[in-house]
């Protein structure tokens, strides 16, 4: 079939071009947790010894659009998460670096992360935890009102930067997409479910080197220069007398109480009422100022202690991917983690995985929902039966009681 809009000829060839351009990528790591998943990761012994570190599920959650496709989901609350998988080792200099995964927060998630990690070099997987170094940490971040945004942290030289752009991401308790793109030209993206949500340059957007340019420390404001936008009005006089109105004048209209006695109550003075015709402290009008220059900045001028870093963007001896977080509440799914240097490959990637069962999803979820809706309503009718039963033995008592009354005065009168 050809693509509309345009010739067969060039239908076909774009085709291949989009063809070769997939299979032309370079896959470092994928995957989909299907059979032997456990043997490519390592589960961390981080915090095992305070009884804290939590174990996972291999499962497709509670809702899902397809029950084959599974993924490994935290199991326990309040506990400490820490796995890896290693791939063979490579550098992203001078190319693309994508870093991709799938995550569902099923419970609903108030508070923690759901991001994962790329690391470099060797690490002790036995031992990988919070205080293990990365190289860059990606993901979601969700805690209250305030946090609910997606992370992008790169490290350099033991210091790891944060990005300084917002970027938001989803909190509901279905499947999402995560992607993080790095290109060789020190620009990047990150999108969400296949939509770019924010674009820009590792050197404005992390501050991984001093800036280029800084404000001078030598200049000075001029002492002629006149930063005064409004001054008061030359021409605006105070109005004679103006002081002299008062705040407050008896109230002529209130009349002395008829049972007043002077002698016990002192002589009679008429309440204060708010003056009208006071108008508060004079104040001069202002106007524009006519030198008026702006407010002074100080120039700027190049950064001596700025050195440029044409390979900002890469990381050396990338190795590892592994997810380490803490959570409250668990139940957090991740699935389907690609790390490649084609963006192409991971949107098709995202769509023959999330794309394709995402619709089945949302349909299980809004299932799952009106049971548990209609499991609530059944549970509030039956302590309203409870209820009114309680008050039907209740009133029964106390007719019982009633009648034993009666009958007891009524053999008195008798006797």
């Amino acid at each position: 079939m050809a693509i509309r809009g345009r010739p067969p000829l060039a239908a076909a060839l774009a085709a291949a071009l989009a063809v070769v351009s997939i299979v032309s990528a370079e896959v470092y790591f994928e995957e989909r947790f299907g059979d032997g998943w456990e043997k490519r990761w390592v589960k961390s012994d981080w915090k095992k010894d305070e009884n804290t570190a939590g174990d996972w599920n291999y499962t497709s959650g509670k809702w899902t659009g397809d029950p084959e496709d599974k993924g490994i989901q935290t199991a326990e609350d309040y506990r400490f998460y820490a796995i890896s998988a290693e791939f063979p080792e490579f550098s992203n200099k001078d190319k693309t670096l994508v870093l991709q995964f799938s995550v569902k927060h099923e419970q609903k998630l108030d508070c923690g992360g759901g991001y994962i990690k790329l690391l470099s070099g060797e690490i002790d997987q036995k031992k990988f935890g919070g205080d293990t170094p990365y190289s860059i940490m990606f993901g979601p971040d969700i805690c209250g009102y305030t946090t609910k945004k997606v992370h992008a942290i790169l490290s350099r030289d033991g210091k790891n930067h944060l990005i300084k752009q917002e970027v938001p991401c989803e909190t509901d308790q279905l499947t999402h997409v995560y992607t993080f793109i790095v290109h060789s030209d020190a620009t990047y993206s990150i999108l969400v479910d296949n939509n770019e949500k924010q674009t820009g340059s590792l050197y404005s957007d992390w501050d991984i080197l001093p800036p280029k340019q800084i404000k001078d420390p030598d200049a000075k404001k001029p002492e002629d220069w006149d930063d005064k936008e409004y001054i008061p009005d030359p021409d605006d006089k105070k109005p004679e007398g103006y002081d002299d109105i008062p705040k407050e004048i008896p109230d002529l209209d209130a009349k002395k109480p008829e049972d007043w006695d002077e002698e016990e109550d002192g002589e009679w003075t008429a309440p204060t009422i708010p003056n009208p015709e006071y108008k508060g402290p004079w104040k001069q009008k202002k106007i524009k100022n006519p030198n008026y220059k702006g407010k002074w900045k100080a120039p700027m001028i190049d950064n001596p202690d700025f050195k440029d870093d044409p390979y900002i963007y890469a990381f050396s001896n990338l190795r590892y991917v592994g997810i380490e977080l803490w959570q409250v509440k668990s139940g957090t799914l991740f699935d389907n983690i690609l790390v490649c240097d084609d963006p192409e490959y991971a949107k098709k990637f995202a769509e023959e995985t999330w794309g394709k069962n995402k619709d089945a999803e949302k349909a299980a979820f809004d299932e799952a929902e009106k049971s548990k809706q209609e499991e609530e309503s059944k549970d509030e009718d039956s302590d309203l039966d409870g209820e009114d039963e309680e008050d039907a033995e209740d009133e029964s008592d106390s007719k019982s009681d009633s009648d034993a009354e009666e009958e007891k005065e009524t053999t008195h009168d008798e006797l």
